[in-house]
């Protein structure tokens, strides 16, 4: 199995830029371009919130005409940055299957692993959480069975990484959601974006992986001292791929011109 993920779009529309200078819808129109010529091709492609750059009805419909060129089927998650009822209107349905717009937690079955998405969005904040609710929903899909390979996807990471967007955003719930994972040995992967940079952390049990994103790549400071920055940088995407021996290993692309391949003859 093969799966795709996208993170941080940031979509401001076809020919404006975020932030004044990351054409953020021409990058994603790219990356799906460039994973539409994989081979193999992906068994589908997450989505991992902040599609749109400030929530707009017409970002969120550019990211969706977009995303619709995608070979794979796609789900989403939402972000900080995407409006509740904007999202709704645009990826309600085969894209997020959710049953209420007010809880956007969902199963994907039917592969080799099951998909868990979870809503870490909080109402006008930038960080993340889940509440006792999402947390009793979580444990109880995961109940269902126990030992099937399983990966979690949400916009933030639920746990901190040495950079303003994690640790001063904060995740409410995180020890809640913690005790739940430490308890299923079977999640493979908890699927992030938020922080802009690919990144990887061992907690609980599982492995944290944060994708990069529509070319907004932040400008690390582990001294947790100089505001948040960012460079124009090519946009990537991760690669998630379920060995037939039962382990998943992930690979980070950026999609940016160069030369090659070139084989290793002399």
């Amino acid at each position: 199995m093969l799966i795709a993920h996208i993170s941080d779009s940031h979509i401001a529309g076809w020919e404006q830029k975020a932030y004044a200078r990351v054409p953020t819808a021409r990058n994603l129109a790219r990356c799906v371009q460039h994973i539409n010529r994989l081979n193999p091709q992906p068994d589908l492609t997450l989505v991992t919130g902040d599609i749109t750059y400030s929530g707009l009805t017409e970002e969120a419909e550019c990211a969706l005409e977009i995303l619709e060129e995608l070979n794979s089927k796609y789900y989403v998650t939402p972000g900080n940055h995407d409006e509740p009822a904007s999202f709704w209107a645009a990826f309600s349905g085969e894209r997020c299957p959710a049953e209420r717009k007010d809880f956007l937690n969902y199963v994907i079955n039917g592969h080799e692993i099951r998909l868990i998405a979870m809503d870490s969005t909080q109402d006008g904040a930038p960080g993340g959480g889940i509440d006792p609710a999402q947390a009793e929903w979580l444990s109880s899909k995961l109940a269902e069975n126990k030992e099937q390979h399983t990966i979690l996807f949400m916009h933030h990471p639920p746990v901190q990484f040495g950079v303003l967007e994690t640790d001063e955003d904060g995740f409410k719930g995180s020890d809640m959601l913690g005790r739940i994972v430490a308890n299923y040995p079977n999640i493979d992967r908890i699927l992030c974006g938020h922080i802009h940079l690919e990144a990887h952390v061992h907690w609980h049990g599982t492995v944290v992986s944060t994708a990069p994103s529509m070319g907004l790549a932040l400008s690390l400071d582990l001294s947790l001292e100089k505001p948040s920055a960012f460079y124009p940088e090519a946009p990537g995407y991760q690669l998630h791929y379920y060995h037939p021996e039962g382990h998943l290993i992930s690979h980070t692309l950026y999609v940016r011109d160069r030369e090659g391949p070139f084989l290793f003859d002399g």
